[in-house]
């Protein structure tokens, strides 16, 4: 195939590279959420982070797909964002900041990686402390992680996306918290990281997306945001928003990508009138009030024909939550929906190639309903 032709062409998961690119960047990106909860200690500063983050990334996509015909482009697809406690999102320091981790922190760490366009992201939150997480900390993590597992299994094809909207408020009521406003998940194509179709997190006048059906051979990012507050989050310092989406022409094939802006001071009048000229799209550090916690999941989810796989993710720490939804039937039966599509018929399986084996992620997590941990086999 022509380049031409690639550039027409939509690739989706009925191309079986598409899927492994989409897998390859994945478990990049696992590694390296594993490598930035590690860092993540008191007194580390947060830009030393996230650069750690951001360098592994680039590295290991470096690695990948280097003896082929065609360049394939590939590294950061969103800059590794560290949010702490009131803190909802999108914090990714210049480095002349100072700002360092405490004991006790809330730690929101937010991240993406690309292959050949091919988006993963992923979200996850960590207290940083030893032993389980109590009280409403605990209560705000385990409402974004059961949203998060609802969701997981609302996404699939037939159902419609006001059906997730309602259902993650529901899980989240449950526990005495809110959904944050202003969030949405979004399909995944090649190069966009925020397509066309979408799902709210909370429906209001301000936020409004078409009503859209979920399709086999899809891709999402599932975002959930939870706060113990009234989860309207207000911007504060325009100073600390360092994280712009650049919109390419679309003669040359519609391409979004975030990136970090340049650190050099007077680079703000450029990004200021770019922002004005809608050239770039900035992604805002939004503030909860003081006192408020708010937790962040975010995954991949690929709507295969043989079911949803989950392919970005990392277990929690043990939760001891005050509130439970044990005695609410219609999440319970949400949480009870299988998330493989069973085979009709009683043929034998097939048996995989040895090297040929990938971890189903989604398979590998079950679902505590007493805590909403996450665990992984």
């Amino acid at each position: 195939m022509s380049d031409e032709e690639r550039e027409e062409k939509e690739f989706d998961l009925t191309t079986p590279e598409v899927v492994t690119k989409y897998k390859n960047a994945a478990e990049i990106l696992n590694k390296a959420l594993q490598l930035v909860i590690s860092e993540c200690k008191p007194k580390a500063k947060i830009v030393d982070i996230c650069e750690k983050g951001d360098t592994f990334i680039r590295e290991q996509t470096g690695n990948t797909y280097k003896n082929v015909k065609r360049k394939i482009e590939k590294g950061i697809a969103f800059p590794t964002c560290i949010s702490v406690n009131n803190t909802v999102c999108h914090f990714s320091p210049l480095a002349s900041d100072e700002t360092v981790l405490e004991e006790g922190d809330l730690i929101k760490i937010d991240m993406g990686c690309h292959i050949d366009g091919f988006i993963a992201v992923v979200a996850h939150t960590h207290v940083l402390q030893e032993g389980p997480v109590t009280g409403r900390a605990a209560d705000v993590i385990a409402a974004t992680n059961a949203a998060a597992e609802v969701a997981l299994r609302l996404v699939r094809p037939g159902r419609k996306n006001k059906d997730v909207t309602d259902a993650i408020q529901k899980v989240a009521a449950a526990y005495d918290c809110k959904i944050v406003e202003g969030v949405l998940s979004h399909q995944l194509k090649q190069f966009v990281i925020d397509g066309n179709k979408a799902v709210l997190s909370v429906s209001n006048p301000e936020t409004r997306v078409d009503d859209a059906e979920f399709e086999e051979n899809e891709v999402y990012a599932i975002d959930i945001v939870t706060s113990t507050g009234d989860g309207k989050p207000k911007l504060l310092d325009e100073r600390q928003t360092t994280i712009y989406k650049r919109a390419v022409d679309r003669n040359y094939h519609l391409k979004m990508k975030a990136s970090r802006a340049l650190e050099e001071k007077r680079a703000r009048l450029g990004l200021v009138e770019c922002v004005n000229h809608e050239l770039l799209q900035p992604y805002p550090v939004l503030h909860e009030k003081p006192g408020d916690l708010v937790a962040h999941i975010k995954f991949t989810v690929l709507l295969m024909p043989n079911g949803s796989d989950r392919i970005t993710s990392h277990p929690l720490q043990e939760l001891q939550p005050t509130k439970s939804i044990d005695n609410d039937p219609e999440i319970k039966t949400w949480l009870a929906l299988g998330i493989k599509t069973k085979k009709k018929g009683g043929g034998k399986k097939k048996k995989g190639k040895k090297g040929d084996k990938v971890e189903d992620s989604a398979e590998a997590e079950a679902m505590d309903a007493d805590n909403g941990v996450a665990t992984q086999e």
